[in-house]
């Protein structure tokens, strides 16, 4: 089933913007900081964005450095000036104090969202994006989201669909984890291409991995961990692309 084949009770103009965000999201690497420069979220949304991550951060008990440097990603995304970025900062600080969200939070989010929905989209993919940023999320952690785009006004089908689209494109794709590639099936198979494709087609799947995982392209906010992960998985794909091309060299002589 494709992701527009999923029911959402949306309105057709909120689910094709939803839409539309998924794809972008997907064309930024599933990094929600950089969607969220591109897509320019309105000034007064701040407030309730960074209250629900601190909300959400805090569903183990333990606001961890990685829930850390993901608010602090978004402040730069949003070119936060001093004053804004203490103002995230306590909100968020507030969020992650709270056992329960209160009714009122995200008032203007549900008055608003048949008008203009994108706002509230943005920024429920914010919060799936918080949500598995240790990977497929634990049961409090994803109840924490829920509550937040409930509050929001949106569906909490929601949560399906971005997580379903993290989980296809981000989890599942953990070469780090996988055996070093040793024959040119491996190679193939861990680029995502046929062993009959094109050499200039695996070349093409080979510069696309680079580029989802190269720690250049994934800018200044990673964690230790997450460096060395994107230097691991980079480190696989080049190994893939030394058989492919060793393979390649063989067959042409």
């Amino acid at each position: 089933m494709s992701e527009k084949d999923t029911p959402l009770a949306l309105s057709d103009r909120a689910e094709d913007a939803f839409f539309e965000l998924l794809e972008e999201l997907n064309a930024c690497g599933h990094q929600a900081h950089t969607l969220l420069a591109r897509a320019r979220l309105p000034r007064w949304c701040r407030r309730s964005l960074f209250y629900f991550l601190g909300y959400i951060a805090k569903a183990g008990g333990r606001v961890t450095e990685t829930d850390i440097r993901f608010a602090e990603s978004l402040m730069k995304s949003l070119n936060l000036s001093q004053r804004g970025r203490r103002g995230a900062i306590e909100h968020f600080r507030v969020g992650k104090q709270e056992q329960a969200l209160l009714a009122m939070r995200g008032l203007r989010f549900r008055l608003t969202r048949n008008i203009a929905p994108r706002p509230a989209l943005l920024v429920a993919i914010c919060l799936c994006h918080a949500t598995q940023l240790h990977g497929a999320p634990t049961k409090v952690r994803r109840h924490r989201c829920e509550d937040a785009i409930d509050r929001i006004g949106l569906p909490i089908e929601i949560v399906d669909s971005v997580l379903d689209s993290y989980a296809r494109k981000v989890w599942i794709t953990q070469p780090e984890l996988k055996p070093a590639p040793t024959s040119y099936d491996q190679a193939c198979k861990l680029l995502g291409v046929s062993r009959q494709a094109s050499f200039s087609d695996m070349k093409k799947a080979y510069r696309r991995r680079v580029s989802e995982c190269h720690p250049d392209k994934l800018g200044d906010n990673l964690s230790e961990k997450e460096y060395a992960t994107a230097k691991e998985r980079l480190h696989r794909y080049q190994l893939a692309w030394e058989l492919i091309k060793r393979r390649e060299k063989v067959r042409s002589h």
